[in-house]
């Protein structure tokens, strides 16, 4: 796999392991079996970043905010690093993020990792938006004009 390709594959993951919860990612986590030895390079903390805004999308930037954010980096025994961020204070989730961004660099848990945690995850978000999207749906108002006959 190309740093192209592996690339995308980090970042469709870490955007399916942002919105699921620390508890489901453990859970399906157990399911692969006994975990690489690993060390945290970072050990989960929290912080704070600053939000910038610019209006219209092309204004000059200016400061909108303050944003608490979680953080940790793991490192394999094999040597590759996995590095998870997270909105809000939860340092589980980020550790549990770091650990699966570090799996699915390496060879032997980049698919398993896939097919037992991400796919799953994503299943599941998949099928809330669509529950969602129906509710959303059945709600539809439709409305039209009737042309008058005055010319």
């Amino acid at each position: 796999m190309n740093d192209a390709e592996l690339r995308t594959r980090r970042r469709a993951a870490m955007a399916v392991l942002a919105e699921a919860d620390a508890c489901e990612i453990a859970g399906f986590m157990k399911t692969i079996g006994p975990l690489p030895d690993h060390a945290e390079m970072r050990p989960a903390e929290n912080g704070v970043v600053m939000l910038r805004g610019r209006i219209g999308g092309d204004g000059a930037p200016f400061n909108l905010g303050e944003a608490t954010v979680s953080r940790a980096v793991i490192r394999l025994a094999t040597g590759e690093i996995g590095f998870g961020y997270v909105l809000g204070r939860d340092r589980a989730k980020a550790r549990l993020i770091s650990l699966c961004d570090a799996l699915l660099q390496a060879d032997a848990y980049g698919a398993i990792l896939e097919s037992k945690v991400i796919s799953p995850i994503r299943e599941r978000i998949v099928a809330a938006r669509d529950a969602a999207a129906r509710q959303v749906a059945s709600t539809k108002v439709e409305f039209f004009t009737l042309v008058r006959g005055e010319d």
